[in-house]
């Protein structure tokens, strides 16, 4: 097993970016199939590697795992006039997809590539997923930060707005039919017969404050025809839950990869 720190220019964020990448190497052979996984506010690309055992699981599974940095973004573009912020969807979207695959023996094929992440990284796994959706065939999202078009403008400025992280969306209401609102890209597949729904994973503890945006994002998925499995369980927002949901997940993703004789 391999675990290298990557650093290239991103032309997308308009800078250079470190990313952290897992390729099982001592017991399976590529092309392998890879899990782009997002972190959370204030955190960065070392956040899966520092407080879960996910080094060890891709290493018995045969997965390559990519871990970005998404800064506070929300991993979409920074609303920033004229600005030199970058976008952070197209970021994990597409450039660190086409990067990774040039740089590191990874499948091409989009039922080889899955995305995943927690609470800014969950939110980021179903946007990017559904607007990204002829790269991932798969997407996972643990306790998602998906409350922002799901609750109350009242409760999101004060509640859900820890570190002034609502300012990334914009007017709320002005911003409501755009592709910051997942919402509106569940819209957009289920309307087009040329699109597809990648299959969806939400899990998110039933302490978690965002519970309910959880589930309700997971049933207008599953409404809209897209393939849905949805858990929930004894949890907070934090490291306890996702560390274990996020075998789940690697159960859930079901992939193949060969193994070396």
């Amino acid at each position: 097993m391999a675990l290298m720190q990557m650093d290239f220019r991103s032309e997308t964020l308009k800078r250079a970016v470190t990313v952290n990448v897992i390729l099982p190497l001592e017991r399976f052979r590529g092309p392998y199939p890879t899990l782009y996984l997002l972190h959370g506010l204030t955190d960065n690309y070392n956040g899966w590697l520092s407080y879960t055992r996910i080094r060890l699981w891709a290493e018995e599974s045969g997965l390559a795992v990519v871990m970005p940095s998404g800064e506070n973004s929300f991993y979409m573009d920074i609303l920033v006039k004229d600005g030199c912020l970058g976008d952070f969807g197209a970021y994990v979207g597409w450039e660190l997809v086409e990067v990774t695959r040039e740089a590191f023996p990874l499948s091409h094929k989009r039922e080889d590539t899955f995305i995943a992440g927690l609470s800014m990284g969950g939110f980021g796994a179903c946007r990017n997923a559904l607007k990204y959706w002829d790269t991932f065939g798969k997407a996972a999202i643990l306790s998602g930060a998906l409350h922002f078009y799901e609750y109350p403008v009242e409760w999101v400025e004060t509640e859900g707005n820890t570190i002034g992280e609502a300012r990334n969306f914009g007017d709320l209401e002005e911003t409501r039919n755009t592709d910051r609102n997942p919402r509106y890209l569940i819209d957009q597949i289920k309307n087009n017969p040329a699109k597809q729904f990648p299959a969806f994973y939400v899990a998110c503890g039933l302490q978690d404050h965002l519970l309910e945006a959880n589930r309700s994002i997971a049933k207008a998925l599953e409404e809209a025809g897209a393939d849905v499995t949805y858990e929930d369980g004894d949890g907070y927002h934090d490291w306890n839950f996702w560390n274990t949901y996020i075998q789940h997940v690697l159960k859930w993703l079901d992939y193949k990869v060969k193994a070396k004789s």
